[in-house]
């Protein structure tokens, strides 16, 4: 028969109890964050810090939603500029479904319309996405090749965003001849996204306005003109319906001399 266990060994001393694990901080997609780093950020203004919105080893971008409409920030971290975009017409590659691919961790090559070179605001921006979708020289990473484009052209004050594959066409293990850019093609791979600047900020995330955006309309005032539209409607036909009876009212029509004719 099995032996009971002493009391001693069987429960814990109260010492025991008391000493417990400090608590972990949190753990979000932005990264740790302790209890007390949260309550001094409630005392803070609500401004944009680099710490915690920029994700690790990606120091010159963030993306983030706000309920319908989604934002795009480009940064230099810490020292800035910054730019805000607004994001339409997205179009993922499973949406499109594409017959063009491209091998992972490939070099991508970078082409910008002309118009980028037209005015001050658009070469910045040229040279903030030259700096974020660039490939950094002797990366890890990365594989020694490229083979897809990425394409950024300007229309209607916005900036459209377009992949493609490179293809060239060859047989088994054939070698392709240098400069041979006419049997070369190009096949979109996607995904596809417009981009309207909104505002360009000297540091990262704040400071002087450099350029504001003279076209920009909110899509908060978009769909705020839509529901005035939609209500505009229905005070159209209360209105009509008063007119209808005020009508009835001052043109009322005479007694029907064949109206009890019947009732006899």
């Amino acid at each position: 028969m099995g032996t009971k266990r002493k009391k001693s060994e069987a429960t814990s001393t109260p010492s025991e109890l008391s000493e417990e694990a400090p608590a972990r901080p949190n753990r979000t997609l932005l990264g740790w964050k302790s209890p007390l780093e949260a309550v001094i950020n409630k005392k803070e203004p609500s401004v944009f810090r680099n710490k915690e919105k920029v994700l690790v080893l990606c120091s010159r971008r963030i993306a983030y939603r706000k309920q319908k409409d989604l934002y795009l920030w480009m940064a230099k971290c810490p020292s800035g500029p910054s730019v805000k975009f607004l994001v339409n017409a997205v179009h993922t590659m499973e949406e499109l479904k594409l017959t063009g691919n491209h091998l992972k961790g490939s070099r991508p090559i970078l082409t910008f319309s002309s118009d980028f070179d037209l005015q001050p605001h658009w070469q910045l921006l040229k040279e903030i996405m030259t700096q974020i979708f660039c490939t950094p020289k002797d990366h890890r990473k990365t594989k020694p090749f490229f083979d897809h484009v990425f394409v950024f052209s300007i229309v209607d004050n916005h900036i459209w965003f377009r992949n493609y594959q490179v293809s060239v066409p060859h047989h088994g293990t054939e070698k392709i001849e240098r400069g041979g850019l006419d049997k070369m093609t190009l096949i979109e791979v996607g995904p596809r996204f417009c981009l309207n600047p909104i505002k360009i900020f000297s540091a990262s995330f704040t400071g002087q306005t450099l350029y504001e955006n003279p076209l920009y309309v909110s899509p908060n005032q978009v769909r705020a003109a839509e529901k005035r539209k939609k209500a505009g409607k229905y005070a159209n036909k209360i209105k009509a319906k008063q007119r209808r009876k005020m009508h009835e009212l001052s043109n009322q029509l005479e007694p029907d001399e064949f109206a009890d004719m019947w009732n006899e």
